[in-house]
């Protein structure tokens, strides 16, 4: 007994070592890192090195408690500004982007594998949603610099769409495996009502248990090493409460973390580093189980009908359902193609193809075997191509800054403030002169390895180290004042703009100086309002609008989303690669208007030309314009 427990041990820990040594090769060639981690869990299995692991429950046990703590760990880093600005689209992904991939790839699959309609669309409620862990990491490993509202959907569809396919998922298995037959009406409002019920207790739990733990957070005074410990146990007592009463934990969880990691809760630095370090070992250990739990020799016996189901969820069944959730909203139609591109399935869809097993069903093994297949398909087609396609389709835009080296000290026994340390970098503003604000107090300085009050070091230098203290939740301009100049790309030299424009001048002196044929309403404004204004009013770092010979260019934005800095330029951006599909509601209505304008002048035109001369001629009175005095 204790020679198994030590090689069991010993076995796991190898892993686990393995898991984040390949870490490191993902970093460096951009390669996804779900896919390594089900690489080592495969050639470990039954099939590679001969570890046998056949627990369904046990794999649904682990792999449900690690995607709670990977989904907490979600909300808690989503700050609420995203959620706002991605909250209509990213939404639309979650639910009904879910349910239409669902129905569209199940009609697929009844085709392919030859299952009956009920088992199709629980093959494709599987498969239907992101993979947070998998979005995440490429868009960070990759060091992509994507538009903000473009990184805002992508990551708050992936941390939200996991619940509502958890719930098809599970619904369709209990039917199957009571042998029920409902009609398509019965099971359309039955799965309305029971979704309603499951998000909606989910919901309510997630909102109480997130008050609860900043509440009592705040209350006890915990040790700094016991606290982090007590905020995750609280979140899966939260995820379990949840789930123990008919609703959605995995919901319930998510929505706990966003009101933790958006309040004022005390130690956010310590409980956000622990979070981290605990997401990835669950992540780890979620896609290692997986990995082990199957079995890549039953995997020929249906390799390329998977695949072909894999290759249609990727270039149709998901860009359908995206375009469809996306058209009310007026998305430029590269942001649509790239979100419907970026819609990598992971350790979820396995997960939830363990649930057949589960219920015992009759083709269970299959629908996890062609969900596996499905997920890797996802994530060698999709997850090596996010960086070039996001390039060829114009959605880089230049890092804001460059690097920066801090370090955030929690104060003991202080609630709501904090210690932050920079280093000057070379560059910096801080080091070219610039002014430290007065909200923040610099309280020490250490220079060639002597300490000195702030007051007496006169101006910076760098490599100084500056400890300031602050309240938390600081505003993010001490982390430009001490960044160093961003390393801008050769081909990016001229993307801001040659000439600095003052968003505070009157949109006037722009007619006077270039005559872009602004409106007389339009001069009223100031730049900034302008550019606002025509960029629907919700204008982002890197925008551009080009208004007649000159292009204005976004700069920078404030917390509050009101534009600081303008750039000018006289040369017109590089048109991106056009997208032949995609069409959001204001462009097909723009389309169809200039087609009913484009159809109704010919016809106006030739009425005119059919009219007699006196008529055409004749003044608004009706009296002929003869030329007669």
């Amino acid at each position: 007994m204790e020679h198994a427990i030590y090689l069991v041990t010993l076995v796991g820990t190898a892993l686990i070592v393995a898991a984040a040594f390949s870490s490191l090769i993902a970093f460096r060639f951009g390669a996804p890192l779900l896919l390594l981690f089900l690489c080592i869990g495969l050639a470990t299995g039954v099939d590679g090195l001969g570890i046998e692991f056949d627990n369904a429950r046990l794999a649904y046990f682990a792999g449900s408690l690690a995607l709670a703590v990977i989904l907490f760990d979600s909300g808690f880093g989503t700050p609420l500004n995203a959620l706002r600005q991605a909250a209509g689209p990213a939404l639309s992904l979650a639910t009904i982007g879910v349910i239409l991939t669902t129905a569209i790839f199940s009609t697929a699959a009844a085709y392919v594998l030859k299952l009956s309609w009920l088992e199709s669309s629980l093959l494709g409620a599987a498969v239907a949603s992101t993979d947070a862990a998998a979005v995440f990491f490429l868009l960070r490993a990759g060091e992509i610099h994507l538009r903000e509202r473009v990184r805002a959907t992508l990551e708050v569809e992936s941390g939200t769409n996991d619940p509502i396919a958890i719930f098809l998922t599970i619904t369709l298995v209990e039917i199957i495996a009571a042998h029920a037959n409902p009609e398509a009406n019965v099971l359309a409002t039955n799965l309305l009502l029971g979704f309603l019920a499951n998000m909606g207790l989910g919901a309510v739990i997630g909102v109480l248990g997130g008050f609860g733990i900043v509440r009592l957070v705040e209350r006890l005074n915990l040790d700094h090493g016991l606290l982090p410990i007590f905020v995750l146990t609280l979140s899966l007592m939260v995820f379990a409460a949840a789930g123990a009463i008919g609703g959605s934990g995995f919901l319930a969880v998510y929505l706990a973390g966003l009101i933790a990691g958006n309040s004022d809760i005390r130690a956010v630095t310590i409980l956000k580093r622990f979070q981290d370090g605990m997401s990835w070992l669950a992540q780890i250990i979620m896609f290692l189980i997986l990995g082990l739990f199957a079995t890549p020799s039953q995997f020929p016996a249906i390799l390329v009908p998977a695949v072909l189901l894999g290759l249609f969820l990727i270039f149709v069944a998901r860009p359908v359902a995206v375009w469809l959730c996306l058209v009310p909203f007026r998305l430029p139609r590269p942001e649509v193609a790239f979100v419907s591109w970026v819609g990598l399935r992971g350790a979820v869809s396995i997960l939830l193809a363990i649930t057949p097993l589960l219920g015992g069903l009759e083709h269970g093994r299959l629908i996890f075997n062609a969900a596996f297949i499905i997920v890797l398909v996802s994530l060698v087609v999709q997850g090596w191509t996010v960086g070039p396609l996001a390039r060829r389709l114009g959605l880089i835009v230049p890092a804001r800054l460059g690097p920066l080296d801090k370090v955030e000290l929690e104060l003991p026994g202080s609630a709501h403030h904090e210690l932050l340390a920079y280093r000057v970098a070379p560059g910096s503003p801080v080091a070219r002169g610039e002014r430290i604000p007065r909200w923040a107090r610099p309280s020490l300085v250490l220079r060639d390895g002597r300490s000195m009050r702030f007051q007496d070091m006169g101006r910076l230098a760098a490599g100084d180290q500056v400890y300031i203290f602050v309240p938390d939740r600081y505003p993010r301009l001490l982390d430009k004042l001490f960044a160093s100049r961003a390393v801008v790309d050769p081909e990016d030299a001229d993307f801001f703009g040659a000439f600095a424009l003052d968003p505070a001048r009157s949109a006037a002196e722009l007619e006077a100086a270039y005559g872009p044929g602004l409106t007389e309403a339009e001069q009223k404004l100031t730049v900034a309002a302008l550019v606002s204004d025509r960029l629907g009013g919700h204008p982002e770092y890197a925008d551009r609008v080009v208004i007649g010979p000159i292009e204005l260019i976004v700069r920078d934005v404030d917390e509050k989303g009101r534009i600081t800095g303008l750039g000018l330029s006289f040369e017109p951006t590089a048109p991106v690669a056009r997208v032949p599909v995609f069409m959001s509601a204001g462009e097909i209505g723009d389309r169809i208007a200039a087609i009913i304008r484009n159809w109704r002048r010919p016809a106006e035109e030739q009425a005119v030309e059919d009219l007699p001369i006196e008529t055409v001629a004749s003044g608004p009175d009706g009296r002929k314009a003869t030329g007669e005095g």
